[in-house]
């Protein structure tokens, strides 16, 4: 049992992600689901093995010194993958993402269209959110690579690691890692406008200092596609909004509402007759929600989106309706995901 072997079987059983853990033989997340494998249980020197057979020397010098390692790893001909590696009461463990070899296009991933309007805008924010497995990454790389596929520009990505590879189309994509090719997020967004760029995407806004550069580099010109783990719109604004000091958090509100484009939230369910399908939430920025960022009215948000639905916006309720009616998902599915007070069943 080779981790070639482990990993090529996660791409065969369609898993998302294999999981090797001491005590435990390895363990497949398809669909959604955790699924032990018939494969021998592992201890700690066979998962020592298997994990160190993938590390350059650096690599195996920097786990053991910092005790947790991020990285991509490609198996040739078969996949991508994200690779963490970490301790846990003494023993090592492993968690493999796998990535898709074929970018999905954002039909196949049904996004909005309110989004391709979005992309469409030469400047601006977007904000993709949810939580950790929701399709973030897979959502990003359909966005990137539509403008990949439809405009000529410089396109510049910063990672951690890097996921999905692009191939340059009409555009010019730089993927740079973080750990390899820079040093931080921040760091590398200090200097990224001398890379003359069109489009910047920002794998995730961990921090302050990289959600102020982010918000500086839209409100400069530029398109800047970006993550946060929030669950809906109105929480990623007051999360962006909250990492900053209180004597700053006027002026980023200002520049909040003035640079937005909109908040895409999506969750993964899962969709009748197997599978999974994305549900999504969709805020565009217009007066109306500009004036409450700048105001601090957040809470007033989810009330604009509900009756917007004429210039693309749609509530995660309103997302999970259209799933149910259309039988791509159940019911009880959609109730199960509806977050806050109990609403009335949304497919009658």
């Amino acid at each position: 049992m080779t981790i070639h072997e482990l990993l090529k079987a996660a791409v065969d059983s369609k898993a998302s992600d294999l999981h090797l853990v001491v005590t435990k033989p390895p363990i497949l997340r398809i669909d959604g689901q955790l699924q032990e494998t018939q494969l021998p249980v592992l201890n700690d020197k066979i998962i020592a093995e298997l994990i160190f057979s993938m590390l350059s020397p650096q690599q195996k010098e920097t786990f053991e010194q910092e005790r947790e390692l991020d990285f991509s790893y490609t198996l040739e001909t078969i996949s991508r993958f994200r690779v963490n590696l970490h301790w846990a009461q003494n023993t090592p463990g492993l968690v493999a993402r796998v990535i898709p070899s074929v970018i999905p296009s954002m039909e196949e991933i049904q996004m909005p269209q309110s989004v391709l309007h979005m992309l469409e805008m030469k400047q601006g924010l977007i904000i993709l959110t949810g939580p950790t497995g929701c399709g973030k990454s897979t959502s990003l790389a359909a966005m990137i690579d539509y403008l990949n596929i439809n405009h000529a520009l410089n396109i510049v990505t910063l990672e951690d690691p890097v996921e999905f590879s692009f191939q340059n189309k009409k555009s010019i994509i730089k993927q740079r890692e973080v750990g390899s090719d820079t040093k931080n997020f921040a760091g590398a967004l200090k200097r990224i406008l001398r890379q003359d760029p069109n489009v910047v995407m920002v794998g995730e806004m961990r921090d302050l200092e990289t959600i102020a550069a982010t918000i500086t580099i839209a409100e400069t010109g530029h398109l800047v596609l970006s993550t946060l783990h929030t669950i809906n719109a109105a929480q990623t604004i007051e999360r962006i909004i909250d990492v900053f000091p209180p004597h700053q958090q006027a002026e980023i509100r200002f520049q909040l509402a003035n640079t937005l484009n909109g908040v895409i939230s999506q969750r993964l369910l899962p969709k009748i007759g197997g599978g999974r399908i994305a549900a999504h939430e969709t805020m565009v920025n217009n007066p109306a929600i500009a004036n409450m960022i700048r105001e601090n009215k957040v809470a007033q948000i989810k009330s604009v989106i509900q009756t917007s639905r004429n210039i693309g916006m749609v509530t995660m309720e309103q997302g999970l309706e259209e799933l149910v009616v259309k039988n791509l998902i159940s019911q009880e599915t959609a109730d199960a995901y509806i977050t806050g007070s109990t609403v009335a069943a949304i497919a009658s």
